[in-house]
């Protein structure tokens, strides 16, 4: 039996979707951000997400001398990739980065990990926040938990069914 694609389709927008990523992206801390995506393959770097805002953003630490702000500068179209593995959530993000340098903001945001990227801490003189707008999202998850669908899984492997627990769809995230 064959998974119809339609039953499994769940396409959100507005605040439904800021919820949504926000939920999926809340429970897994690192993403793949990838940039200059006009070449191939996508090149991305292990980033750790600081939060995502109330109106979808998702907000990075990252030094103000780094590659990635260099390139950003040039192109700032980016791409998160998420592999929730644990949870079995897999969105990932297409949007517009920019970069800010403002201290107030970088010192609400601080969070202890970073201090593995700035050694001075929050003193650290080098420090922006990136911040990615989405402009668009794609997002596969399950119905249920992990091991509800490991079990599914098995048991659709014996009994030679079609496996029907994942939802997927588009996030339309608006910006205001």
């Amino acid at each position: 039996m064959e998974k119809v694609p339609e039953k499994n389709m769940k396409n959100l927008s507005a605040q439904v979707s800021i919820n949504k990523l926000k939920e999926l992206v809340g429970s897994e801390p690192i993403c793949f951000f990838g940039d200059q995506l006009n070449q191939q393959p996508i090149i991305t770097r292990r980033m750790s997400i600081l939060k995502v805002d109330d109106r979808g953003n998702v907000w990075f630490m990252s030094s103000i001398m780094s590659s990635r702000n260099a390139k950003i500068k040039r192109n700032n179209e980016a791409q998160l990739f998420y592999l929730n593995t644990p949870t079995y959530e897999f969105p990932n993000v297409l949007g517009h980065a920019t970069i800010h340098t403002e201290r107030g903001k970088f010192l609400a945001m601080w969070a202890p990990f970073a201090r593995a990227r700035f050694k001075d801490g929050e003193d650290a003189a080098d420090t922006s926040l990136i911040k990615i707008a989405p402009q668009s999202a794609y997002y596969w998850d399950t119905e249920n938990n992990k091991m509800i669908s490991v079990i599914q899984m098995s048991a659709s492997t014996v009994a030679d069914s079609g496996l029907d627990n994942g939802v997927e769809g588009t996030l339309k995230v608006l910006q205001i």
